[in-house]
């Protein structure tokens, strides 16, 4: 009667380490020690960047991200000792900081490294000095202006005619005193 429960036990215990196994060298493969770097770590879509993955056995192996064009092949010698190399170029139309995940010695081996994909938008600070005579500053002077320092309004129009009709009026004023003391 007692071997009965041994064996029950035994059997269990068979199908916990059984079970445990797998879970354990899954594991290790996802946790283990494989090492992505991308050079350089920020990039702007359509640039080329340098893979290298450390922590692999064998001499091939492969780098994917979100932020690749395509799946970047490595290669190199005895990966434990060395490192696996290989280049690849940015797609256009992503930003945003990726996952990198190397698949090597069978297996993938994600969140291995990251890279950060970044917009690259120029905006013209001021002209180029290149010829002109000097210009070139004057045209930058004049667009930084604010619209209070661009140029007259319509204050100034009406105080400039206010102006002119004062002076017209002065001017026949005194050809009237003329005509008159001849």
């Amino acid at each position: 009667m007692r071997i009965c429960p041994l064996a029950l036990r035994g059997a269990a215990a068979a199908v916990a380490l059984t079970a445990a196994l797998p879970l354990t060298v899954a594991q290790a493969h996802d946790h283990g020690s494989v090492r992505a770097t991308v050079t350089p770590s920020s990039a702007a879509p359509g640039a080329t960047v340098e893979v290298s993955a450390s922590g692999c056995d064998g001499t091939t192996g492969s780098a994917s991200s979100g932020a690749f064009d395509g799946e970047v092949g490595l290669t190199g010698r005895d990966g434990d000792k060395f490192s696996l190399n290989g280049s690849g170029r940015i797609k256009h139309g992503v930003s945003g900081t990726y996952d990198v995940t190397v698949t090597c010695d069978g297996h993938p081996h994600q969140g291995a490294g990251t890279v950060q994909v970044i917009q690259h938008n120029p905006v013209p600070v001021s002209p180029v000095r290149a010829g002109g005579g000097g210009t070139a500053e004057l045209a930058s002077a004049t667009a930084t202006q604010s619209a209070e320092e661009a140029g007259p309004g319509t204050r100034h129009a009406v105080i400039g005619l206010v102006l002119a009709g004062v002076a017209a009026v002065a001017v026949a004023f005194r050809s009237v005193r003329r005509r008159r003391s001849e």
